[in-house]
């Protein structure tokens, strides 16, 4: 059953009289697995098209985040195809570009990204966060390896919404955090507490600071409680990157900007360039 408050009825149902998922897509390597299932390349049979197809028991309440963040146009989340009841629980069908990387292997392939690539491909997470947002959905998992890459393109999509939840939940009726501990802001480790936007903000800088840094500022629970960030020398102190990456790591999550503020911080102001982005993909060439 799905998660309260969800409706069942406002997901729409697996038909009976579809045919079974064997007989739509053709099963490919596995290209991912966690705690929430496992993640197959595959392709859909009718045209081709090059799918990703997740499995696992816990999938219920992913699947309805999904079916909430699918709108028509909505280019910054990856889309929901299909959906299958099987015998191990639940197979999501989702589109995956011809050629793409997550953001974490797109990262550790060039060592770090230059700030007018990382501009555009976070300006993107951001449009990706936002559209969530306006759905009712906090993704609470934002990492390089939830932010697929198209090489063609340069287009990011949020993926992975085993860790999501309702917008609209109280924060003390969530469960607690089960995204990355690199990324877990300082209130939730001193104090137990989680508050979903300011959360948000903060792994958003954490994603930023991996970007143009190249790896990630803190590694344990002292590290994130210290709060101390040291920068490599071509990420400019008093600079825009800079400050916006402080700002978002403020140890008092009341005083990180909201995400608003974000789009209007100086730094996002120049234009999106994910051209330069497929351009580093030497399959482009």
């Amino acid at each position: 059953t799905l998660s309260s408050p969800f409706n069942p009825d406002a997901v729409p149902p697996a038909r009976a009289e579809k045919p079974p998922l064997e007989q739509l897509y053709r099963e490919g390597p596995l290209l991912g697995s966690g705690g929430f299932g496992s993640v197959y390349s595959g392709t859909r049979l009718a045209d081709g098209a090059p799918v990703r197809d997740g499995n696992g028991a816990l999938l219920p309440l992913e699947l309805a985040l999904l079916w909430m963040v699918s709108r028509p146009g909505s280019r910054g989340v990856v889309r929901l195809l299909d959906w299958f009841e099987v015998p191990e629980g639940f197979a999501l069908v989702m589109e995956r570009p011809e050629r793409c990387q997550d953001l974490w292997y797109f990262l550790d392939e060039r060592r770090f990204l230059t700030e007018p690539v990382a501009r555009g491909l976070f300006r993107q997470v951001l449009e990706a966060v936002r559209h969530c947002s306006s759905c009712g959905v906090l993704h609470r998992d934002i990492k390089a390896e939830n932010v697929l890459v198209d090489l063609a393109t340069g287009e990011a999509k949020l993926i992975d919404f085993g860790c999501g939840r309702e917008q609209d939940m109280p924060d003390e009726l969530r469960p607690c955090p089960i995204g990355t501990p690199e990324y877990s802001p300082p209130e939730w480790i001193l104090f137990g507490c989680y508050h979903g936007q300011p959360a948000t903000i903060w792994s958003l800088g954490i994603l930023l600071y991996e970007l143009v840094c190249g790896h990630l500022p803190f590694h344990t629970k002292e590290d994130i409680v210290r709060g101390q960030l040291c920068f490599p020398a071509r990420v400019s102190q008093g600079g825009d990157c800079q400050h916006l990456i402080r700002w978002c790591l403020c140890m008092d999550p009341t005083d990180r900007p909201s995400l608003e503020d974000l789009f209007e911080h100086s730094w996002l102001q120049e234009p999106c360039l994910t051209q330069e982005t497929a351009e580093m993909d030497p399959c482009a060439q």
